[in-house]
Formats: C-alpha cells, structure tokens, sequence
C-alpha cells in the first residue's frame, strides 16, 4: 500500500483498500460523496432525516463489499445509483404503509351509518383492528398507538420514549408489517 495520504488517492485505489479493510479509505470516500449522496437521498425523499438514514446505509453497503465494480464506471456514479435505487425503495415502501393506514384509518372513522348492519359492520372492524394491535409485541404496539391514535410524528415519539429515531422508525414498519398479516383477511 502507498504511503501518500489518503486524500490524494483516486477513488479506484480508496476503494481497493476499503477492501482490504481499511476503515480510513471509507471515511475519506464519505468525505468526497457523502455530500452528493446526501443531497440525491434528500431531493427524492423530501425528509432530511430518512436522507440521513438512507446516506449511512449506503457507506456501510460500500463498507459490506456492495459489488462496485471500477470497469464499469465511477464510484460517484455507482453511489448515484445505488442511492436513487435505495431511496425509490424507500418511497414505496412508505407509500404502500401510507395506503395500508389510510384504508384501515376509514374503517376507525366516525361517518353515517345507513343501517344498522352497517353500524355491526362497522364496531366489527374496529373490534378487529383492536384485537390485531393487541397481539403486537408492546415495542410495536406502542409505537403504533402514538402514531395513529395520538398523531405524534416519529420524531416525537422518539423523544417521549428515549429511543433512537432509527429503532422507532424500525419498530413502525415491523409493527406495520405484523399488522398487515394479521388482518390479511380484511384486506381483500
């Protein structure tokens, strides 16, 4: 390995020795494109905290031998595309949660009733909604009820329970997932 400093090096050989386990070539990779990754998760994502979140995942997938290939482009590119990629799956990921609350949001709504049958059909529902978040782990529960009874960002329910963001926004999405399981039935 050279002895120059690691600033002066391509991005090809930072990232040979990344391979090789040097931890220092990663930091000065992320010196060099955190900022544009940043920047791509962020204007895809419109939240600064999922970019943060998405930006870290990216190094650490380079970190993991994520299979840049330097034959095939540069290193700013791979990490363009990977971003754009992880960042797309993210918006999906949060529009199919959006979709999946909205709909069982209207089950839990007060609206009209025209009958009675529709009034049973109704406390049914609810019945089931609440007997499914029963079932949940109280790590998920909880954060389910602040979110969607309580209308706390997860920002604030991180503060209120002393959690990282990262583990609340975690404990969501798995709480969600559980969820859409168990009311699979529902769901038609």
């Amino acid at each position: 390995m050279s002895t120059a400093p690691l600033s002066s090096l391509t991005d090809n050989e930072l990232y040979a020795r990344l391979c090789n386990g040097d931890r220092q070539a990663l930091g000065t990779i992320y010196d060099r494109h955190g900022g544009l990754v940043y920047a791509l998760a962020l204007k895809v994502l419109h939240r600064p905290s999922e970019a943060e979140d998405l930006t870290q995942e990216i190094f650490l997938l380079l970190w993991n031998k994520q299979k840049f290939d330097p034959q095939r482009g540069k290193l700013s590119s791979f990490l363009s595309m990977l971003t754009r990629s992880r960042a797309i799956d993210r918006l999906r990921s949060r529009k199919r949660s959006q979709t999946f609350i909205h709909r069982w949001g209207s089950v839990m709504t007060d609206r009209t009733l025209d009958t009675p049958f529709d009034s049973a059909s109704l406390e049914e529902r609810r019945a089931t909604v609440r007997d499914a978040l029963e079932q949940l782990p109280e790590k998920y529960r909880q954060i389910l009820e602040l979110a969607y009874y309580e209308g706390m960002s997860q920002s604030e329910i991180a503060k209120q329970l002393v959690l990282p963001l990262g583990t609340v926004k975690t404990r969501s999405r798995q709480g969600l997932l559980t969820l859409r399981k168990q009311l699979q039935t529902w769901m038609g």
